[in-house]
């Protein structure tokens, strides 16, 4: 089984805004997702580096504290990621002030990503937005309503 794990970051500022990266394969014809930013853990990481280094690399955050972790999503569809067979990704929480996102990564190194876009999204836009781009996870506006209403759970939630 061709297995991807993943790391992401529920990044929400101090009126509770979350950043989101948009992510759109020019290959596929399929709506963009905006999604939080993280990505793949490579071979020797723990979940907790690889987190640290995709989001210097993504959106110039230097993580110094350990984040809970508040959500699990689990995708065992071979058409949801091409080339994998399964989708994990383990989401943490991460409370700071706003701030203009800028990684390590150039643009043609976040074009080769295929994140097209990074930006800050209220919950009432996320609930309005009128498509076609989607949010990932897709539950994001019911999961983020949630996590902002009770704060983190005692354990991460499974959020599709």
């Amino acid at each position: 089984m061709r297995l991807r794990h993943a790391v992401r970051a529920i990044i929400l500022d101090e009126h509770d805004r979350i950043l989101l990266a948009r992510h759109q394969n020019p290959r596929r014809h399929t709506p963009a997702v905006w999604a939080a930013p993280g990505g793949r853990i490579e071979p020797g990481e723990t979940r907790l580096q690889a987190l640290r280094r995709e989001l210097r690399e993504e959106v110039g955050l230097e993580l110094t504290t350990t984040p809970p972790h508040v959500w699990h999503r689990d995708v065992p569809a071979p058409d949801y990621l091409p080339g994998y067979d399964r989708a994990i990704s383990d989401y943490y929480l991460v409370r700071t002030a706003a701030f203009t996102p800028r990684g390590s990564l150039t643009d043609t190194e976040l074009a080769a990503e295929h994140i097209q876009d990074i930006r800050w999204w209220s919950l009432p836009d996320i609930k309005a937005h009128p498509g076609p781009d989607q949010f990932g996870p897709y539950d994001l506006a019911t999961a983020l309503t949630t996590l902002i209403t009770h704060g983190p759970p005692p354990r991460p939630i499974t959020v599709s």
